[in-house]
């Protein structure tokens, strides 16, 4: 009789394969070398990686040792003759009365853009998910339709509607024996005017996301609070606005740093005037860049705007981190 082998002996024993599917000794199948695989996957990345290192990575690194000298536009064909200068650029900033004002007016547009873009998209949103049955996607089209729309276009309509003579507003106001102010034209309402166009145009953003998080609330949670006697603000306020706090969060800060970064509403309604009532870090930033060639004090202002940027959003991010979890 021939002897038992230590499987048969011990049917608990694992059995180890042999042959092409894997070594004496080991049940596993030997892995393959990644090499090849990763390989591969550098090859297709390399288009994404070169855009990347020349569009961005390098502008990035270029911009910050820029900011350290006095690069204009004698050093565009010499860029090895700027002069370091230190954090000469930085402390000027600090002492220059435009920069500052630039500064302050950002912080205004901020302040008071964001807020009322964030709660009239809010309810904007309840109202299209919610409260109107009937033509509810054309109204969904026409309040993202400033998003998608030209600067251009847009600059167009609102300056009919604001224009002091011939405008819509004028026109209102005179039909009701009042004379509309200058609205561009005026250092105190030229601002306001702007958040206005501002919060108009970027309404519909802010719609979508909340739209989204509102079809993403549980409706049994809904029903369970009509049950319970909850009425309708508190089902807001209570189950409705808790739940959307991610979506609140995000919506913040991505609206906080496309204002933070406001450029294009001033530059093409008011030039930053009058008398720099409207002009903005990012106008700023771009005079001194392109019609001036002051590109090292340039550079200095984005890094102290980007400085700015990053402070707001961890701070934005520390104070809803618990609530969105």
């Amino acid at each position: 009789m021939p002897p038992l082998t230590k499987a048969a002996a011990d049917p608990a024993a694992p059995v180890t394969k042999t042959g092409p599917d894997g070594p004496p000794g080991d049940g596993r199948r030997p892995r393959r070398p990644l090499g090849r695989h990763n390989l591969y996957g550098w090859l297709f990345s390399t288009p994404f990686l070169v855009l990347f290192a020349v569009f961005m990575a390098f502008p990035i690194v270029a911009t910050l040792l820029m900011s350290f000298t006095d690069f204009g536009a004698r050093h565009v064909t010499r860029p090895l003759e700027a002069e370091f200068v230190g954090l000469e650029n930085y402390t000027k900033l600090f002492e220059d009365d435009r920069f500052l004002t630039a500064l302050f007016n950002t912080a205004y547009f901020v302040v008071v853009g964001v807020p009322l873009t964030i709660l009239l998209g809010l309810l904007v949103a309840i109202l299209l998910n919610n409260g109107i049955d009937r033509a509810r996607t054309f109204f969904r089209v026409g309040f993202y339709a400033p998003v998608v729309t030209a600067i251009v276009a847009v600059a167009v309509v609102w300056r009919f509607v604001l224009d002091p003579s011939d405008g819509l507003i004028a026109g209102l106001a005179a039909e009701l024996g009042m004379t509309a102010p200058d609205f561009l034209g005026s250092e105190t309402w030229a601002m306001p005017s702007l958040i206005a166009m501002a919060v108009w145009r970027n309404l519909g953003t802010v719609m979508v996301l909340f739209i989204a998080g509102l079809q993403a609330v549980p409706a049994d949670v809904r029903e369970a609070a009509r049950l319970d006697g909850a009425g309708a603000w508190q089902e807001m306020r209570r189950i409705t606005v808790p739940l959307l706090r991610p979506t609140m969060l995000y919506a913040t800060v991505i609206t906080t740093i496309g204002y933070l970064n406001v450029f294009e509403e001033p530059f093409v309604m008011t030039q930053g005037g009058p008398s720099d009532a409207t002009l903005t870090v990012s106008l700023d930033m771009y005079r001194e860049g392109f019609n001036f060639f002051h590109m090292g004090y340039a550079s200095a202002m984005a890094y102290v705007l980007f400085v700015v940027i990053m402070g707001i959003t961890v701070l934005q991010l520390r104070l809803l981190k618990d609530n969105t979890r």
